[in-house]
């Protein structure tokens, strides 16, 4: 299994952090955990633990919620962050219109900013996208040259085919567990073997039957096992493609 998405840098964490990641660390079925920065602090943080569990990885950006915060400085000290062999990506970014925890306007100059910088570096993408889905597939138009992957996907099919025709991976993670994601699990047999992705977005959205708990990696099976069902492949077979893509995606040997 491969986590593509999640959040070990939480203050839900505070608590076990390194002793759960120990665990992760020498259980043989997790071969890697994407950490995905939230912001700049975030960003030392993950990279920092990236350096002390060979499985883990960082994504680095600034999340749509903390944008409102950053500095003008901002784009100089991710561009120092990637420099950092372990950093594979930039992220999560993109644009958040159901809680606009920060301006609107402020959102969708910074998501552009760290789409450049992707472009720039040469490296995939991390996109939130929660109610902005016109606007983020817009923003995929004009970086032709960037891909990556919409984690935690909650758009339609036909959304899911637009990105999917220019080269984007879709993630799911614990949600199509849940009993009232039934158009989100009409989405799932209709992305292909070679674009799938599966994720944990921990400390968040744990799937059934763990559902408000505290997520971690381990239960990631849990939504791999809702895949195969969805799929009509098996448990086996998930976990492999989506091991193998998200290698391939973040340049992972």
């Amino acid at each position: 299994m491969f986590d593509s998405h999640a959040h070990y840098d939480d203050k839900k964490f505070d608590t076990d952090r390194h002793e759960l990641l120990s665990v992760l660390q020498s259980n043989i079925k997790i071969e890697g955990i994407i950490n995905a920065a939230t912001d700049i602090k975030s960003c030392e943080q993950i990279i920092a633990l990236s350096e002390q569990y060979s499985k883990l990885y960082s994504a680095i950006g600034v999340h749509p919620h903390e944008t409102s915060e950053v500095k003008e400085s901002y784009i100089g000290k991710l561009k120092a962050f990637a420099k950092n062999e372990k950093v594979v990506a930039i992220g999560e970014i993109g644009l958040d219109f159901h809680y606009d925890f920060s301006p609107r306007d402020i959102q969708r100059r910074l998501f552009e900013d760290q789409m450049i910088l992707a472009e720039e570096l040469k490296l995939p993408v991390i996109i939130h996208d929660r109610e902005a889905h016109g606007e983020c597939v817009a923003m995929t138009e004009k970086f032709p040259n960037v891909i990556g992957v919409f984690h935690s996907f909650s758009g339609s099919t036909e959304t899911a085919k637009i990105l999917l025709n220019k080269g984007w991976y879709i993630s799911f993670n614990g949600i199509i567990t849940f009993k009232n994601a039934t158009n989100l699990r009409s989405v799932v047999p209709n992305i292909p073997d070679d674009r799938l992705l599966v994720e944990t977005d921990c400390p968040y959205l744990a799937p059934v039957p763990h559902r408000g708990e505290r997520n971690n990696s381990r239960h990631m099976k849990h939504t791999i096992i809702e895949l195969a069902q969805l799929r009509g492949q098996s448990f086996e077979y998930i976990e492999k493609i989506t091991t193998e893509n998200a290698k391939r995606l973040f340049g992972i040997e």
